[in-house]
């Protein structure tokens, strides 16, 4: 038996900008289903594909191999092809070119509610996840109360899953691919929707099955969950591989280049003004954690951001914006008649509180003087917000807010007792 788990070689996926996927019945998902246990892709790209304006390459030229057993992390920005990889690993989609070998059944978890059916219910959909992975239904059976535990949905077991919340969803999902044992474990970036307690069983049972010999595949923005659980590291850079290599030193590179704004955040329309102003980094100051990114408090933050000025400046204007991971504006606020000398400065924001869920925030900071624009930087690497959330698993519907809340219920007071007189007429 080889002892490498995953090859890709030369992967390629390329997009038409625009076009829709259609809808996938439950025939099409079976359909799909008997092709799995056959592990070779292999595509040409058109002769044209260069030339079309219309499309897009989400990967190209990628390759690597991944030794069976190890536990790797894929990291890079937004829009830099991690989950198009992911989905061609998993047989969701198909590549445009080259190809990929993968030894073994492949259990994943990507987007919350890939592999799942909407109208089945969560015990039917945990045999047809196992039968997916080729396993005999005994099989299924002997782990299905462990599955169901581990999801903590024993009450709605029976009803369809089009009727659970994210949370729930995401907790069977992650519970099916992790208990039926495949040989090669894909996990995308969805644990950003449970909370904080979820989150740490998960990433223990992904340690349990490294130890337990199987290949663990693991996207986050996370770095400390990166750090913690991978030994080695995919940085994707635009679709292509820009550095594999030990987690540590692939990790310190990585947040080496985010946090320089010429790097890759924010838009740098003027050259003369990129050379003497740019915002040049940004970091919690208060709470400390071990990520200078991380908050897990519901108590006072104070964030700094640190901006490099070229020649003195004066009646200066600086913004900021909080957005979340859909690009909801959540906070704004601007500062001016700012005198900033020559040099760095530091800009220290301070909140009583950031209640918000758990998930991925990126700060927007620009800088103006009277001549318009100087600078502007989408903050990298994003803010990530671990509180334990107040309610419960993060659903859609909770919206943004994690807040403190009570409830009371009090009766409407009732109209007074009167002493009821009967009136006769006498006739």
């Amino acid at each position: 038996m080889s002892d490498i788990a995953i090859r890709a070689e030369h992967l390629g996926k390329r997009y038409r900008i625009g076009k829709r996927e259609r809808y996938q019945t439950l025939r099409d998902t079976l359909t799909e289903a008997a092709t799995a246990p056959f592990r070779w892709l292999r595509r040409r790209a058109p002769a044209n594909a260069e030339a079309a304006p219309d499309h897009i390459w989400a990967l190209k030229d990628v390759s690597f191999e991944i030794p069976r057993g190890e536990v790797v992390g894929i990291i890079g920005r937004n829009g830099a092809g991690k989950s198009t990889l992911l989905k061609v690993l998993s047989r969701i989609t198909e590549p445009t070119e080259g190809q990929a070998e993968i030894h073994g059944r492949v259990g994943s978890l990507l987007e919350v509610g890939t592999g799942f059916h909407n109208e089945l219910t969560g015990r039917e959909n945990i045999y047809l996840n196992g039968a997916i992975l080729g396993m005999p239904k005994a099989e299924i059976a002997r782990k299905f109360d462990e599955i169901v535990a581990f999801a903590e949905i024993e009450k709605f077991l029976d009803t369809p899953v089009k009727h659970y919340s994210s949370g729930m969803y995401m907790r069977l999902a992650f519970a099916v691919a992790a208990h039926l044992e495949p040989d090669v474990i894909v996990v995308d970036e969805v644990l950003a929707v449970g909370d904080a307690a979820f989150q740490k069983k998960c990433l223990g049972k992904m340690g349990e099955a490294a130890k337990g010999g199987r290949t663990v595949i693991f996207v986050s923005h996370q770095l400390n969950q990166i750090r913690r659980l991978c030994e080695r590291c995919i940085w994707l850079d635009a679709g292509s591989v820009r550095s594999v290599g030990p987690t540590y030193s692939v990790v310190t590179e990585y947040e080496a280049a985010m946090s320089s704004p010429a790097a890759g955040g924010g838009s740098r329309e003027n050259a003369n003004a990129r050379q003497k102003f740019r915002f040049a980094k940004w970091e919690i100051l208060s709470p400390r954690a071990a990520e200078p990114n991380a908050v897990a408090t519901r108590g006072p933050i104070e964030v700094k951001f640190s901006v490099e000025v070229g020649r003195p400046l004066s009646m200066c204007f600086f913004g900021i914006a909080l957005y979340n991971s859909q690009r909801q504006l959540l906070w704004g606020n601007g500062v001016g008649h700012l005198d900033l000398p020559a040099g760095g400065h530091d800009l220290v924001y301070s909140f009583d509180s950031l209640p918000l869920q758990p998930g991925l925030y990126q700060w927007l900071v620009t800088l103006y003087d009277e001549t318009g624009l100087l600078d502007e930087w989408n903050c990298l690497p994003e803010m990530v917000i671990g509180t334990e959330p107040l309610n419960h698993a993060q659903d859609d519907w909770t919206g943004v807010l994690n807040v403190a809340w009570n409830v009371r219920v009090s009766p409407h007071p009732q109209p007074a007792q009167t002493d009821r007189v009967r009136v006769c007429a006498i006739g």
